[in-house]
């Protein structure tokens, strides 16, 4: 018995005590990776800034109250999120030649154009609620090819004669990206020609609201330019009116309204005085009173240059 265990006690492998475990150090572990990683940070999103409330107050122009709620009721029916959408044209503000009907079938087109975040993902909720507002070569080829055809120049798809809400409306959709850049730009002037004439705004957006009022400012520069030292401001309005359709190859057409410009200042006087006769206040060498038709300008080479300089780049 005492043999047994001798040998087994001789060949017993006696393991050494485990060291004390030291106290760790306040001195952080030297990261391997460089550039070192940063470090972790909640995601506190901070609130976007908002403009005044008074700012560009010169865009709302007031419609009757049954139109007003018969834009806002066919804007409200899309599913698709819109960030900004406006109506615009002769079923909104009336317009010489285009007298307003009460007969419902007799009615002008409703135009409309909304301006949206992600336009193939517009298209796709819109597809699965309006196919018939697509033709049927686009409802096959889906929304990806309908939004790669909307990024051509000037970057909108249009569906037309499309009955909603008892109305035949027209509308075409964009990106508030491609919309600012030809606000800033005049990229086009396709979207930034249109706002610069009457609309009516359904769903506001401040992004858009800011790049319209430069746009607004713009075309008021331009006319300014082309305009003599006194001018009425009738002569004014037509000249703004009439930046889009300069150099439009429609305009030489037999079928297409030459009087168009014309049809739309007599009619619409009011609408464009609220658009410009604040901006115009803000413009160094303008003279043009409340409630005066009449309108002066300083045509000095001193005030011409300060003009050619606020115009958008690619005017130039």
């Amino acid at each position: 018995r005492s043999l047994t265990t001798d040998s087994t006690t001789s060949h017993t492998v006696l393991t050494p005590p485990l060291p004390l475990s030291k106290p760790e150090t306040s001195k952080p572990r030297q990261s391997r990776f460089y550039p070192r990683p940063r470090p972790a940070v909640p995601n506190q999103r901070q609130a976007l800034p908002t403009l005044p409330p008074s700012f560009g107050r010169n865009q709302v122009l007031p419609v009757p109250d049954s139109t007003r709620a018969l834009l806002e009721n066919i804007v409200g029916s899309f599913e698709a999120p819109i960030r900004y959408a406006f109506a615009y044209g002769s079923g909104v503000f009336e317009q010489a030649g285009y007298e307003k009907q009460k007969d419902k079938e007799d009615r002008p087109m409703l135009d409309f154009i909304f301006a949206v975040t992600h336009s193939d993902h517009w298209h796709s909720i819109n597809m699965q609620q309006h196919p018939g507002h697509y033709p049927l070569h686009a409802r096959v080829l889906g929304s990806s090819f309908v939004s790669k055809t909307q990024e051509l120049s000037p970057g909108l798809w249009f569906n037309t004669f499309v009955p909603m809400k008892g109305v035949n409306i027209k509308y075409g959709v964009t990106t508030v990206d491609t919309l600012c850049a030809d606000l800033l730009n005049w990229r086009t002037l396709y979207l930034a020609g249109r706002m610069h004439k009457p609309l009516r705004i359904i769903k506001d957006d401040a992004r858009v609201r800011l790049t319209q009022q430069v746009n607004l400012t713009s075309a008021l520069r331009t006319a300014l330019l082309m305009l003599p030292e006194s001018f009425t401001q009738r002569e004014l309005f037509s000249a703004i009116a009439g930046i889009s359709y300069s150099g439009d190859p429609r305009m030489v057409l037999p079928a297409e309204n030459r009087g168009k410009v014309e049809n739309m200042v007599s009619r619409q006087e009011n609408q464009f005085r609220e658009l410009y006769w604040r901006l115009a206040q803000g413009l160094p060498g303008v003279r043009w009173a409340a409630g005066s038709m009449s309108v002066e300008q300083d045509t000095s080479p001193h005030a011409r240059a300060a003009h050619l300089k606020k115009l958008p780049e690619e005017l130039l």
